[in-house]
């Protein structure tokens, strides 16, 4: 009886050794389970270092520098438009023709009138000469004479005046060809030939625009007057960009150069209308047409970029999370200068790994868990490419 007990008791021992072994060693395999489980996975991004340029924007207008509405001068039928709507035309190019025939009329009539009148003055100087030389013999009288030199004056004035009404109906004649003022591209055609037009009709025949160089106005807070003044005084123009807005997508349409600051602050806006001038060869730009614009006031060099989404903001301030080891640290930094694509921060290094995602679960000092896919530095967008 006293061998059965021994062996039962001896393996009872046996049996309580295995389960504790089993529990230590359960628990060392679950330990490091539980560390990696705590890990908060991110993902992180390196601050890189480039020269940033800095924008301001707004919405601009396109405004041809040189728009003129074609009208008649003169009173008449229209004979002949000698151009197409929508052609390119240079500045003196003949446009359309106006009936010139009672023009002409009154030029030769204005003509014959100087012929006669200067008919007249010769018979006039020849009698004043007669006079003069009998009025020294007294052969004539003085009053004679007087009279005729007051004729040949009335003579010579009447000269000038029928010069003036040739001069004049020159003029008027010169109205009847309708040249191009400016040189541009037609508009649409208003009305056809065969109709009378008057200086007086409200509707013009049509426009022509200059398209080529053109301007885009637009309006910034009067907070950015100095410096603009500054980036006016510049011998380097300021560039300006212009963008077309469609379908989510923005596209460059063309650069130019800042031009003018108008000479006044709008008082119910509170800011200030400013031009910039674009060459325009290939008519991208076009009167009339909302752009969205952007002025280029400085250039920061060698500057520490990081994405929009790596920097936070705190009670004291904007900070980011650096990544040191398998954990985080919370650094304060200053936010010099930001857009939709790009923030220019201090206070960091350029190459140091900061959390670019999962910023909501961390605190400082939290162990993380960088994302495989992620963990290379993330190049951040250019500005000066991207709009």
């Amino acid at each position: 009886m006293r061998r059965p007990s021994r062996l039962l008791v001896l393996t009872a021992l046996v049996l309580v050794l295995l389960v504790a072994i089993g529990t230590w060693l359960g628990q060392r395999r679950e330990a490091p389970a539980n560390r990696g489980a705590s890990a908060i996975p991110v993902r992180v991004v390196a601050v890189a270092q480039q020269d940033v340029p800095r924008y301001l924007s707004a919405i601009g207008s396109v405004l041809s520098l040189h728009s003129v509405e074609v009208r008649p001068q003169v009173e008449g039928v229209l004979t002949q438009v000698l151009v197409k709507e929508g052609q390119w035309v240079r500045q003196g190019d003949l446009l359309a023709t106006l009936d010139d025939r009672a023009i002409r009329a009154n030029l030769d009539q204005a003509r014959a009138q100087l012929g006669q009148t200067q008919a007249q003055l010769q018979v006039g100087n020849v009698n004043l000469k007669r006079y003069q030389l009998l009025s020294t013999d007294d052969g004539v009288s003085k009053q004679t004479l007087d009279q005729q030199q007051a004729l040949v004056n009335q003579l010579q004035a009447t000269i000038k005046g029928n010069q003036a009404a040739i001069d004049n109906a020159a003029v008027q004649l010169s109205y009847t060809q309708i040249r191009s003022p400016v040189t541009g591209r037609v508009g649409i055609r208003n009305v056809d030939p065969g109709n009378l037009v008057r200086t007086s009709d409200t509707q013009s025949l049509f426009s022509v625009t200059q398209i080529d160089p053109i301007a885009v106005a637009f309006a910034l807070p009067q907070q950015q007057l100095p410096v603009l003044q500054g980036l006016l005084k510049s011998p380097t123009p300021a560039e300006v960009e212009t963008y077309l807005d469609a379908d989510g997508e923005r596209s460059l349409l063309a650069r130019g150069h800042l031009t003018l600051i108008d000479n006044q602050v709008s008082a119910t806006t509170g800011t200030v209308r400013v031009k910039a001038e674009f060459d325009n060869k290939d008519g991208r730009l076009w009167p009339g047409q909302l752009v969205s614009v952007r002025l280029r006031t400085a250039v920061d060099e060698s500057a520490l970029v990081v994405p929009p989404p790596v920097v936070q903001r705190g009670l004291d301030g904007h900070f980011v999370y650096r990544l040191e080891g398998d954990k985080v640290t919370a650094v304060p930094v200053k936010l010099v200068y930001q857009d939709s694509t790009l923030n220019v921060i201090a206070g960091v290094k350029a190459g140091d790994r900061l959390v670019l995602d999962g910023q909501s679960r961390l605190k400082p000092g939290s162990t993380v868990e960088v994302v495989p896919d992620a963990a290379a530095p993330a190049e951040v967008a250019d500005s000066r490419s991207q709009p």
